[in-house]
């Protein structure tokens, strides 16, 4: 399959609509954002040279995923920054080795534009970052997600 990933700066709107549903059912309705909230939070999050940004996975013009870099991710963390949130592929283009496509870019984007050396994230998988060079730091109570109990991980360069 020959797929695309790119930082997002700007995006059509039917992609920008795949996108908002993506995350609104994911853990926006369970959060209590409104759809329009969710449009607004990617829109603020496609910067070009600064953090909060946006990587799109493309299929033939067509976003099948997504990454984003954020300083702001687990709001009980304050303290560690910045965050690899919402990876996300669609479900009909699961299991065909996207995500390992969309990780192995995201030290490589990371470098060109985090002035810190490290990178968060906090997730439900077990076994699926370290293969990219995650370390594993704890098991985290997010006191708010699905599983309430996720584990958290940081990369350095």
């Amino acid at each position: 399959m020959n797929i695309e990933i790119k930082k997002i700066t700007n995006i059509d709107d039917s992609n920008l609509k795949i996108m908002t549903e993506w995350m609104y059912n994911w853990w926006g309705k369970e959060e209590g954002h409104t759809q329009d909230a969710i449009k607004c939070f990617l829109i603020h999050h496609m910067e070009e040279n600064r953090i909060p940004q946006t990587y799109g996975c493309f299929h033939e013009g067509k976003i099948i995923g997504m990454y984003q870099f954020s300083y702001d991710d687990l709001t009980i963390r304050p303290d560690i920054y910045p965050w690899l949130c919402n990876v996300y592929v669609d479900e009909k283009y699961r299991g065909m080795g996207i995500s390992r496509k969309m990780l192995e870019t995201v030290l490589i984007n990371a470098k060109k534009t985090i002035k810190e050396k490290e990178l968060y994230l906090y997730t439900k998988h077990i076994g699926l970052y370290e293969k990219f060079g995650w370390e594993f730091i704890e098991e985290i109570d997010t006191y708010n997600k699905n599983p309430r109990i996720q584990r958290l991980y940081k990369i350095s360069w």
